[in-house]
């Protein structure tokens, strides 16, 4: 869109700067092109929002993020019925494209560039469903949980794909014009225009953007990809551009810049920022196991699967997983073995700690934990190098979630209202995805819940379109907490779900879990929305 040069406006009492940059010039003060929409943030729930808006017949939708390349991120996760289903909503064709990738990501038919030969018919072997299997520290099975797509289909009317971050972002990211996604736009400042009936954001590209400590995995002796790629651009020179929407649909994240601009000078200030959820994540990429570790893994442990879960599990009273360890291992296909360990820990423990001293925390907590000497002698072995370590943080649904798993006791005390979670909305800007309520993976919602507060924006959004709503601020309002108030108890019961951990405590609160959150009906929740 066209720019001009001018002295930035000044709303003092409408205006939040994320940061401030020394002689920089927001370009294009007067009124410009007004976009419907600017979703800000181009991960896949952001993605799937602009890929529903255009579908639906809002085409005038851009999706901003502050990456300055899209590049291979972030780790597997698993799409599971409900996100599936809210994708197929979003747009069929966005399902199938998601669809083929994840299958394919189980099955692939090249590894490493080279093609697999499939056996012929004679030579198939007999099929079973691979089995995601659950097992305490003897070995014993807890429960088996298949990767079958057929198998989840089978049970909730939609199937399950495990895919990666990176291609799933790609899948849905191709289906947009090349021209609708802008890298290198980084947030800084959002300032609502009444007169122009519309908000702007000022986003600044080619800045040394900060260790995001909140998101994907941290490998603390790297940071060379946070430095400026044009060194020699001098700060004084950055150029701010402005960027003008109807709505604003903030999908960037559990660090969300957008959230921390709307909530960080009110009675929110608090909730700008993800909380430690007490939790945290050691991972291995690949340690090649010498024969009999190898064989000592197998027969104890694997046993043929090729991802399993390894637990100390102890359930409270209250149904909460207690001193509770985790390691996920899994096999690869060029024949390394990874690992994904899950701990509660205090969050200064982790402060600081690579390589060798992530190995010795792990092997301490193993030890204190009486895991098996076959899974400390894995963490041992472990190379340096290829450890990383990652805080989960969350951005807590309601305030009962931290008080249930902190102070159970306490519910029916009067809450601080500062101490009550904000609401996901401002005017014409609204969050979704990590950047409303972000928390742990364990359960595997992230995503899926993303893609539900993706169908259900797009759908009031639509809504708003198809009735000239773009200029009355109530009739935002009441769509956006319309969004929030349907949205919100199921992200309650989620997150709840995932902190306390229970849904693995028993096969009756699995299957209560899982008629709950696969088993809704997604015709009755649209119908409900228009």
């Amino acid at each position: 869109m066209p720019e001009t040069k001018s002295s930035p406006h000044t709303h003092t009492d409408t205006s939040t700067k994320a940061d401030t940059l020394a002689g920089s010039v927001v370009s294009s003060s007067t009124p410009q092109q007004i976009y419907d929409v600017v979703v800000v943030g181009a991960g896949p729930i952001g993605l799937a929002t602009a890929i529903g808006l255009r579908k639906r017949g809002i085409e005038n939708v851009l999706v901003v993020d502050q990456t300055r390349a899209f590049r291979e991120v972030g780790q597997g996760l698993d799409l599971l019925p409900n996100g599936l289903k809210a994708l197929k909503y979003l747009d069929p064709n966005a399902y199938e494209e998601v669809k083929k990738t994840g299958l394919d990501f189980l099955n692939p038919k090249q590894f490493n560039g080279q093609k697999i030969i499939e056996p012929t018919q004679d030579q198939q072997p007999t099929k079973t469903s691979p089995q995601w299997v659950y097992k305490d520290l003897q070995g014993q099975i807890i429960r088996s949980i298949s990767l079958s797509f057929d198998d989840w289909f089978k049970n909730y009317g939609e199937g399950r794909v495990s895919i990666s971050w990176y291609d799933l972002q790609t899948t849905l990211r191709q289906l947009l014009p090349q021209d609708r996604v802008k890298a290198n736009h980084r947030c800084i400042n959002v300032v609502n225009e009444p007169e122009n009936g519309c908000v702007r954001i000022d986003c600044v590209g080619d800045t040394g953007i900060k260790a995001n400590p909140y998101a994907y995995w941290t490998e603390a002796q790297k940071y060379n990809d946070t430095q400026p790629q044009n060194s020699d651009v001098a700060p004084q020179e950055l150029v701010t551009k402005s960027i003008r929407a109807k709505l604003i649909v903030a999908a960037d994240g559990i660090n969300s810049t957008i959230r921390r601009l709307l909530y960080t000078d009110t009675q929110y200030h608090d909730f700008a920022r993800p909380e430690y959820s007490g939790f945290a994540a050691i991972f291995c990429r690949e340690a090649e196991v010498a024969k009999e570790l190898w064989t000592k893994l197998e027969e104890d442990f694997f046993q043929d699967s090729t991802i399993i879960t390894i637990t100390n599990d102890e359930i409270s009273r209250n149904s909460v997983c207690i001193n509770n360890i985790r390691i996920i291992l899994f096999r690869r296909p060029t024949g390394e073995l990874g690992y994904i360990i899950h701990l509660a820990l205090p969050l200064d423990s982790l402060q600081g700690k690579s390589e060798s001293s992530l190995i010795d925390l792990a092997l301490q907590e193993f030890e204190k934990a009486g895991f098996p000497d076959a899974l400390k002698e894995l963490v041992r072995i472990s190379p340096p190098a290829k450890m990383q370590q990652r805080p989960y943080y969350v951005h807590h649904a309601t305030i009962s979630d931290s008080l249930q798993v902190s102070n159970p006791t306490n519910l029916d005390t009067e809450p601080d209202p500062t101490k009550i979670p904000p609401a996901w909305s401002v005017g014409r800007i609204v969050l979704v995805g990590d950047a409303a309520h972000g928390m742990p993976p364990f359960m595997a919602q992230g995503a899926n819940q993303g893609f539900e507060d993706a169908l259900v924006v797009t759908t009031l959004i639509t809504k708003i379109a198809k009735e000239n709503n773009w200029d009355d601020p109530q009739a935002i309002a009441k769509a956006f907490e319309k969004y929030e108030c349907l949205r919100r108890p199921l992200m309650a019961y989620v997150q709840q779900a995932t902190l306390k951990r229970s849904p693995y405590s028993s096969d009756k609160e699995w299957q209560e879990y899982a008629q709950q959150l696969y088993c809704r009906n997604f015709d009755q929740l649209i119908e409900g929305l228009l």
